[in-house]
């Protein structure tokens, strides 16, 4: 035990030299409970009285309300605390000179910081939790009997292509975020104006750019050594739905989405839902026939943007395992509606104080908002100043309208809808600890 201890004690070590001074504190608050976990459930054991050691202590289920607990929990299941994937990452040397980059950005503006300090600790983020969903999944499956011994880790009951199939998925969210957290400099705008403003900008502009490649290289590169080809392709096709979302209705000079206009291209809704081909998810989803719905353009927008990167590696693992093709579109559905209750969540959680907390602001095509406007129209001749920015935009006005309708109680519903949509998949599974995690996580989402 005194062994595993001092190895954390060194890991973190390294981790207080190679990470700016600013960003220690976040840092160690979100590794220390990774490590206390990893120390204290993986390797805990009972002494008998006769000083001999018993088998290792059985930890109950954690309360289903309890994220952090579920979390927890879930990373014993699969014998691999998730958060070491970002320790891992942060301890490599080019990382480690982006870490010391960003010490100039402490003090600006720029997006990237606040990315940065949500992805080192948030105590509602699931950043670490996506390739945790991945292995769940993996191991609730199962893997078919041709797989060869060699490939399993039977002590976690996952796939060695399926732990790395987890981190480059959780490689490619992660530059997904940073590379959106680059900013339009334009020349109307203050930080085109401003010298000083402009500079860092600029440069925090450089530092997400090669971040985000390196990240998605580095994600690409692993994928190619999985050496399967239809799992590259499934891959592959989720980093071009990313591209496809930044591409839907307009936007202002930076690059912020903005709602349709009301009855713009409004069409029927679709009697089978949004979503890729039953058959073949490679295929682009059509996008033009859900424009002008508020739910299903939200539906739209967050798939490409996040469930499909989520529910195509959860697809992908068991392709590995070599499932069926009928378990795996299980798969990819547990997977769509799981992101899509999450996002649901996000969207619903500035709402959730009567004022809006300063310098707070949330996305104008974010679930309340396009509830809002289908309730009320004419709010959307405020939205249209935000063409040229969204600065230009009174939210604490908009936030007020939202709380006064029925928006929020909507997005309410659409995260249940979804929640309900991913538990019923979850029972093509076979009842094991594994779909028990995932349960526990969808139940504790409800809550945050």
């Amino acid at each position: 035990m005194a062994m595993y201890r001092a190895s954390g004690l060194r890991i973190m070590q390294q981790l207080r030299r190679r990470i700016p001074a600013e960003l220690q504190p976040l840092q160690v608050a979100k590794a220390a409970p990774a490590l206390q976990t990893f120390t204290s459930q993986r390797w805990t054991s009972t002494t008998t009285t006769s000083g001999k050691h018993a088998s290792p202590q059985v930890t109950t289920p954690p309360p289903r309300h309890d994220w952090n607990r579920a979390v927890s929990e879930a990373e014993r299941i699969v014998g691999y605390p998730t958060s070491f994937l970002s320790l891992r990452w942060l301890l490599s040397d080019e990382i480690a000179n982006v870490a010391l980059h960003l010490r100039k950005l402490v003090g600006s503006a720029h997006p990237l910081m606040k990315t940065a300090k949500h992805l080192l600790y948030n105590g509602k983020n699931t950043m670490q939790a996506w390739g945790l969903i991945v292995l769940l999944v993996s191991k609730a499956a199962g893997h078919a009997p041709s797989v060869p011994d060699v490939e399993q880790d039977k002590s976690a009951g996952v796939l060695h292509s399926q732990r790395a199939l987890a981190e480059v998925t959780e490689m490619i969210r992660i530059s997904h975020l940073v590379h959106n957290s680059v900013v339009n400099l334009q020349s109307s705008t203050q930080a085109g104006q401003d010298v000083d403003t402009y500079d860092d900008m600029s440069f925090g502009n450089k530092i997400g750019l090669l971040t985000g490649d390196y990240l998605l290289g580095h994600s690409s590169a692993e994928l190619a050594n999985l050496r399967n080809q239809e799992v590259v392709e499934l891959i592959s096709s989720a980093v071009r739905d990313f591209s496809e979302s930044e591409f839907i209705g307009e936007r202002d000079e930076q690059n912020n989405p903005l709602p349709y206009k009301p009855g713009t291209f409004q069409r029927p809704s679709l009697s089978v839902g949004v979503d890729f081909n039953e058959h073949d998810v490679m295929m682009p989803m059509p996008i033009a026939q859900v424009l002008g719905n508020p739910e299903e353009e939200w539906e739209c927008r967050n798939i490409l943007n996040a469930g499909s990167l989520l529910g195509k590696s959860c697809q992908a693992s068991l392709k590995l395992a070599g499932q069926s093709e009928e378990l795996q579109r299980h798969a990819y559905r547990f997977g769509k509606h799981l992101a899509l209750a999450w996002q649901a969540c996000l969207d619903a959680e500035p709402f959730q104080c009567p004022q809006l907390p300063l310098d707070v602001t949330f996305s104008l095509v974010s679930a309340p908002v396009l509830f809002h406007l289908e309730h009320d129209p004419g709010m959307y001749s405020q939205l249209e100043a935000g063409k040229q920015s969204v600065d230009n935009i009174d939210y604490d006005k908009i936030h007020k309208a939202i709380l006064a309708g029925p928006a929020l109680a909507k997005t309410k519903e659409l995260q249940r809808k979804h929640t309900a949509a991913a538990l019923a998949v979850l029972q093509h599974f076979p009842a094991t600890d594994a779909r028990q995690a995932l349960e526990n996580i969808i139940l504790a989402m409800q809550d945050l």
